[in-house]
């Protein structure tokens, strides 16, 4: 019996000379199969890793760990939700903001708008009263709401009075100007240069029309009938 087992032994020694002599490692798995390949054996050994970290993690905790745990996890939804009313905040001042300049901006445009608007309206008012009389009186008939087909009328009236001048003088009466004011100087409520300014005589004229006859049309046609209006 001795001799067998000293040849078991021996037997033994050499498997392990030569694994070592081989480079490989001899050890056992979970399993209870041994491995010689060093590969698999390093592979298994990470899953027994593994497996002892699984175990424990589900172990259970104290509770102080638990206390210790419940707290951390409250302070971080603390954290969470103090950065989402940050967030919040953030986007209702960007919201404000944003309403402030469109309102700011359509202020402005609307500013710019009613500028251009006076500009343009300024512009229209001063080009009525350029060139001459004739060309002045046409523009204004529409402040009168009168079309521009009553400037015929009107063209007729004024040539027979004064034909457009504005030094026009009756020598029989104290009719003056383009329209013939009797007196002239009954002009000088519309302006103190009634005397050499065709504009104050021109709107004095359509008022005057507009006051006795109505339009310029129905003046003529009263000048036709009595020779004056």
């Amino acid at each position: 019996m001795k001799a067998k087992r000293s040849l078991a032994m021996a037997a033994i020694g050499s498997i392990a000379a030569v694994s070592v002599v081989a480079g490989v490692d001899m050890f056992r798995t979970d399993d209870g199969v041994t491995a010689s390949d060093p590969v698999s054996g390093r592979a298994q050994m990470a899953v027994n890793s593994q497996r002892a970290k699984d175990k424990t993690s589900r172990t259970p905790l104290t509770p102080e760990e638990q206390a210790a745990e419940v707290t951390r996890l409250r302070n971080q939804i603390t954290a969470i939700e103090a950065a989402k009313r940050r967030s919040q905040d953030l986007a209702t001042i960007r919201g404000k903001a944003r309403r402030a300049a469109v309102k700011r901006y359509a202020a402005l445009s609307n500013a710019q708008d009613d500028s251009r608007r006076e500009r343009a309206s300024r512009d229209a008012e001063r080009r009525k009263y350029e060139g001459t009389p004739k060309e002045v009186a046409r523009n204004l008939l529409a402040d009168h709401g009168w079309a521009l087909s009553q400037f015929r009328c009107l063209d007729k009236l004024w040539t027979r009075e004064s034909r457009w001048r504005v030094d026009a003088d009756n020598p029989t009466s104290s009719a003056y100007g383009i329209p013939q004011a009797l007196p002239g100087r009954r002009m000088a409520e519309y302006g103190s240069d009634w005397r050499t300014n065709p504009i104050t005589q021109i709107k004095w004229g359509l008022d005057y029309i507009q006051d006795a006859h109505g339009s310029p049309c129905e003046a003529w046609a009263h000048s036709e009938r009595k020779g004056w209006y």
